[in-house]
């Protein structure tokens, strides 16, 4: 039978405890682990890009956690839970709790004062996001889904991110991949191309 918790570059590996919060019994694929949580995501996307027009106060450390949780809820039990283990990539973790708080400052800072043009400000707080890597698993998803409520709210085109599926492998996640690690040296134009392809 295939490991349903397969790795492949780019992915976090799950630590045993958190393999137990899988809710759905019956999954035993990662492609049917990948279909279960879509739909999960999908219900918090229409929520918060498809309901009701509002704003979103997505510096704050709670929503962003309650964003996470919406778009997991029915697959994992830790959903909307910073992670409690170290991984392959992000922060300590007993650093998530300050690290996200600073994150949501600066995204706040760079709204209020227009440090960057938009699409530069959703980019810079995606990829700082996924760089702290605050949960167990769905990061880049998470913050991706942030990014596009942010564009959202200020009316600007919507972001397409390759129009791919970025959890397959393949040339666009490949893509993306080195467009972010374009962005861990500071540079992010190839990221932002990316977002808008």
């Amino acid at each position: 039978m295939p490991d349903l918790f397969d790795t492949r570059p780019g992915q976090t590996p799950l630590d045993p405890d958190e393999r137990v919060g899988l809710i759905p019994g019956h999954i035993q694929l990662v492609s049917e682990l990948n279909e279960f949580e879509a739909v999960n995501i999908a219900q918090a996307q229409q929520k918060h890009l498809f309901g009701q027009r509002r704003k979103w106060d997505l510096h704050d450390t709670e929503l962003l956690k309650t964003i996470h949780k919406e778009m997991f809820d029915f697959t994992w039990n830790w959903a909307g839970a910073y992670r409690q283990s170290n991984k392959n990539i992000g922060m300590d973790w007993w650093r998530i709790p300050e690290e996200v708080k600073k994150a949501g400052e600066d995204f706040k800072y760079w709204k209020e004062h227009k440090t960057y043009p938009p699409l530069e400000i959703a980019i810079r707080f995606h990829h700082r996001l996924v760089c702290i890597h605050p949960f167990p698993n769905g990061n880049g998803r998470h913050a991706r889904l942030v990014a596009d409520i942010f564009i959202r709210e200020i009316g600007e085109k919507p972001l397409t991110w390759g129009t791919k599926d970025l959890m397959k492998k393949g040339n666009f996640r490949e893509v993306y991949i080195q467009a972010m690690r374009k962005a861990d040296a500071g540079e992010f134009s190839e990221l932002m191309r990316f977002a808008v392809s």
